[in-house]
């Protein structure tokens, strides 16, 4: 692969890349680069996020800009605020040593007067978001008949959001002896259809394979009810303990109460959405960007434009609605060469959609299981250790402190110490995850337990506490593994209502469960373990078993209140 130098670029550019660390250029930038600067002719780039798209166009358009006029000759156009400022400092950066170059970016949420005011001092490359941009053409603010350039970045993903139609109002206006430069990570029906439109005789660049997942990304599944899916999240993130990722949800609504819960639960995380004001979602992004904030909780359509080259993970809380957003979100990670791990939370009916992703990417996902509470800990243990072996110690500050603390802590022996420090640390841990059930598998549940050749593999019973109690699934699994001292009881389906729960579980532990229940409390009420009528899938009958089991509670001994 060629160096910078040997692309054809002119010594202030190669500087300029060479001053922000660069040293070779990426396939994208090998393949576009010398095209740019030998002909004017139309490219459609096919290239995954984070393969240094904006230096592959930018480097040769700066290059061939004409600094001694001030009229507008570049446009490039982004899906997002943040993509577009982004790029407007990337190719600033570029260009540190051409000070004739102006660079203005324009989008919503900010005032346009300011933004024309800027236009009309001189700027010969305007980056824009599709919205503004064709607002300011509207007011003819910006003399598009000297654009000689039009570039459309992260098309796909502009198409997806819905700006098809400024799209459309934007190219029938600019000159039509223009160069039009596509740069996207997939290539929908819908794109094509513009690029036929608008393109003429455009050449094909793809980077790997058209449409995949980058190639140093793993693809994970875990596969948990619906109901435990914020529980699978925790317990992911801590099993990585040094996670730095982004988690996808499909609505701002969802995506600021799974935020919420983080922080709630201890997590550094916080939301990333449409709701936020332009201030707020500055204030986010620059913590996440600082690592100062270790998860960020984002829509799609928030996350674009987040220039983050170190993201260990992507965690899909969700799939998108639409597949081939899928592909952005894995390809934030794995970035700059390094290697990253895109994982997706899913239940058994999105079975069909994985199979689809997996012919997309063209990549299998890996199935994992979800950590149980002692491999968290032993990860967060052994994490915590190989940081204490590998810290720097800076012995001339802490030397003076030293015989105190030694006389503080010379009573306890070598083991003692260790157990004191572990527990400094993870009692939390080892605290939450003492009583908690691990997570099984549905579909090996379901195989197990609901095969065709045992189908009354299943007991139903009725419980005698429900919301009242602020029951909740995760409590009832942890109840069952407390009182029979077992652990990973098949539980079925659970249903908890106002006053009573019925669950179901594996018919072998039918007797066991009843023994373990009866006599024992919860929140000072005495716990009574029934087993139910069979139901045949309709409600009436879950009904009448209700009502007998309410009846015989009522009565006799079962009445009264239990204090533990």
């Amino acid at each position: 692969m060629k160096k910078f130098d040997e692309l054809g670029l002119r010594n202030e550019l190669v500087k300029a890349v060479t001053d922000l660390g660069f040293e070779k250029p990426t396939p994208i930038q090998n393949k576009v680069i010398p095209h740019l600067l030998k002909e004017e002719r139309d490219i459609i780039a096919l290239a995954q996020t984070g393969t240094g798209k904006t230096a592959a166009y930018g480097l040769p358009l700066i290059q061939n800009i004409n600094l001694r006029s001030k009229k507008v000759q570049v446009l490039i156009v982004s899906p997002t605020r943040e993509l577009c400022v982004q790029i407007a400092k990337d190719l600033n950066s570029y260009s540190k040593y051409l000070l004739a170059l102006n660079v203005t970016p324009v989008y919503g949420g900010s005032s346009i007067d300011k933004q024309i005011q800027s236009i009309k001092k001189g700027s010969q490359i305007i980056s824009a978001t599709p919205g503004r941009l064709n607002d300011l053409i509207n007011r003819k603010a910006i003399d598009i008949s000297t654009v000689k350039t039009v570039v459309l970045d992260e098309a796909d993903e502009m198409l997806n959001m819905g700006f098809k139609e400024e799209l459309n109002s934007i190219l029938n206006k600019i000159p039509e002896e223009r160069q039009t430069l596509l740069f996207s990570a997939t290539m929908p029906d819908h794109l094509i259809h513009i690029a036929k439109k608008y393109m003429r005789k455009p050449l094909h660049i793809t980077v790997g394979k058209k449409n995949t997942g980058a190639e140093n990304v793993e693809h994970h599944v875990y596969f948990v009810h619906s109901r435990d899916r914020y529980i699978a999240l925790k317990r992911i993130m801590d099993y990585y303990p040094d996670i730095y990722g982004i988690v996808f949800c499909r609505t701002r609504r969802e995506t600021q109460e799974i935020a919420d819960k983080l922080l709630n639960d201890g997590y550094n995380a916080e939301a990333l959405h449409g709701d936020l004001s332009q201030f707020q979602r500055d204030i986010v992004m620059n913590k996440f960007r600082n690592m100062h904030l270790k998860v960020l909780v984002a829509t799609d359509v928030a996350a674009r434009g987040l220039d983050v080259n170190n993201l260990s993970h992507i965690i899909n809380y969700n799939l998108p609605e639409d597949l081939e957003v899928y592909t952005h979100r894995s390809g934030r990670t794995g970035r700059a060469g390094k290697s990253g791990i895109s994982i997706i939370i899913a239940n058994l009916k999105e079975k069909g959609k994985l199979k689809q992703l997996e012919k997309n990417i063209q990549k299998k996902f890996v199935k994992m299981k979800v950590p149980t509470g002692k491999e968290i800990c032993k990860k967060q243990i052994f994490n915590l250790v190989d940081k204490v072996e590998n810290v720097k110690v800076n012995y001339e500050d802490v030397e003076e402190f030293l015989p105190e603390i030694y006389g503080k802590l010379d009573w306890m022996d070598r083991e003692e110490l260790i157990k004191r420090f572990v527990s400094v640390e993870f009692n939390r841990f080892l605290e939450y995850y003492k009583n908690m059930p691990d997570l099984l598998d549905p579909e090996e549940v379901k195989n197990r337990f609901t095969g065709a050749n045992n189908p009354s593999s299943f007991t139903r019973f009725f419980l005698n506490i429900s919301k009242r109690e602020d029951l909740k699934p995760v409590r009832l699994i942890g109840l069952i593994n407390d009182l029979t001292g077992i652990r990973n009881i098949p539980v079925g389906e659970i249903d908890i209502q106002k006053n009573f729960t019925f669950f179901e579980a594996g018919s072998e532990f039918a007797g066991l469960l009843q023994k373990a229940f009866n006599n024992a409390g919860y929140k000072k009420r005495r716990l009574v373990l029934e087993v139910a009528e069979k139901q045949n899938g309709a409600k009436r009958s879950g009904r009448k078993t209700a009502k007998v089991n309410r009846k015989n509670f009522r009565n006799g001994k079962k009445k009264k209140s239990f204090a533990k």
